[in-house]
């Protein structure tokens, strides 16, 4: 089943029509009417078009766009420009637009005869299953013996990733097309299924913020002896869905606390994990580079709040993808004093424990709470900086809810453990 319609279609700009006709392999779709485009895309029209390029002799490529007049829709003139020259790099090699028109004509006469021989012979469309790996560019792959690559994997184009919202992991499913002469994979026609349920129904259930939450209610276990890990997993205990902050002054160990508490959860299976730096000192980034995740976004001192929080919203929405998808999100943040503090309770906000789903979780660092937090680890300076570990203010720290975590004598424990807290 296919998730395209024709309403969906009429509100694209051409620049994507164009490239979900060129993924389909219609033939003269450069030399149709955004109308008559449509029409052949959903296979109403294919004799027309097909007898109209037959009848009109082969002509030069249009010129392309400048960037002035390009769809200003997803990351502007320039990113779309970028974007769809990145796609047939990736994908095919040499721009085929490049061609000479005698090489554009020898292309459509052998893809015209391919096409008859399937229809002689009756031969079906391959259909293609695996797991999605989004790229830097916004296309993807779909790997078909994860995770490792091969030369089996298909292509998958930004507008479909975009179109389904798709993230890494999807398990997706739908008819695969033969690479061309200039290309290298086979690429995806259109995609049936995610996840085991039909593309249409997942891009349009229910959105992530209509969906029913509670509180945390599954511990994430570190199962360290690290002694700021053991504290915080049963002091300020974490759960899958929390809305946690680190905060302290300077050198009170927030980026070592995220750091410890990053290479505990990479050893746990069943999460995604997600890593955005924003406003780090460089040093810092190239410590983290030899971590067990790498970045999704590493933003030094001088980017803006804007291009920060850029990056982190851009993460927490592939978590919300995964979460309302049944999957378990990590997302960790160091650090959200240089974004917007709107922008920042925003993030925060989008984590949640979904009822009838799975969960997104957030743990940043900042010099204080936004508010609103179901975790705050509060770091006290003084000891950390006389290397007194673990180094929690546990009087300015704590965890709603403690009983669902860590059970009701846990609870008491926690309690017990503040009291006599100097």
């Amino acid at each position: 089943m296919t998730v395209l319609d024709r309403s969906e279609l009429q509100a694209s700009p051409l620049s994507d029509l164009h490239l979900i006709a060129d993924q389909i392999g219609l033939e003269g779709f450069r030399r149709l009417r955004k109308a008559d485009l449509i029409d052949a895309i959903l296979g109403e029209k294919k004799d027309d078009a097909k007898d109209a390029d037959e009848e009109k002799p082969a002509r030069r490529a249009p010129a392309r766009r400048s960037r002035g007049t390009r769809s200003r829709r997803g990351t502007g003139a320039k990113g779309d420009a970028e974007e769809e020259a990145g796609e047939r790099e990736e994908r095919s090699g040499p721009d085929p637009e490049a061609a000479t028109p005698a090489q554009r004509r020898r292309e459509r006469s052998q893809g015209g005869r391919a096409r008859g021989e399937r229809e002689k012979t009756g031969e079906s469309e391959r259909t293609a299953e695996g797991v999605v790996e989004v790229l830097g560019n916004g296309s993807a792959f779909l790997r078909v013996d994860p995770p490792e690559p091969s030369d089996d994997d298909v292509y998958i184009s930004a507008a479909q990733v975009r179109r389904c919202e798709l993230v890494s992991g999807d398990k997706v499913s739908g008819p695969v097309r033969t690479p061309r002469r200039s290309e290298r994979y086979s690429s995806l026609v259109r995609i049936d299924t995610i996840n085991g349920q039909p593309a249409d129904a997942v891009s349009e259930g229910t959105r992530y913020e209509d969906l029913p939450v509670s509180y945390p209610g599954e511990r994430l276990a570190f199962d360290s002896e690290d002694p700021t890990l053991k504290a915080i997993e049963w002091l300020t205990p974490l759960g899958r869905g929390s809305r946690a902050v680190i905060a302290g002054g300077a050198r009170a160990g927030k980026t070592f606390t995220l750091r410890r508490l990053l290479g505990a959860l990479a050893e746990r299976e069943g999460l995604e994990l997600s890593l955005v730096l924003a406003g780090v000192r460089p040093e810092e980034i190239a410590e983290w580079r030899e971590g067990p995740v790498q970045p999704a976004a590493a933003l030094g001192l001088g980017s803006s709040p804007d291009v920060q929080g850029q990056a982190v919203e851009a993460a927490v929405e592939a978590g919300k993808r995964i979460a309302s998808r049944g999957g378990d999100a990590v997302v960790l943040i160091d650090n959200l004093d240089g974004l917007h503090p709107h922008t920042a309770r925003k993030v925060l906000a989008a984590a949640r424990n979904l009822s009838e789903a799975g969960s997104l979780t957030v743990i940043a660092t900042a010099v204080h709470p936004f508010g609103g937090e179901t975790t705050v680890i509060a770091l006290d300076p003084v000891r950390a900086g006389t290397g007194r570990f673990p180094a929690l203010d546990l009087v300015a720290s704590g965890t709603l809810k403690a009983d669902l975590l860590v059970g009701e004598e846990g609870a008491e424990a926690i309690l017990r453990a503040r009291l006599e807290c100097p």
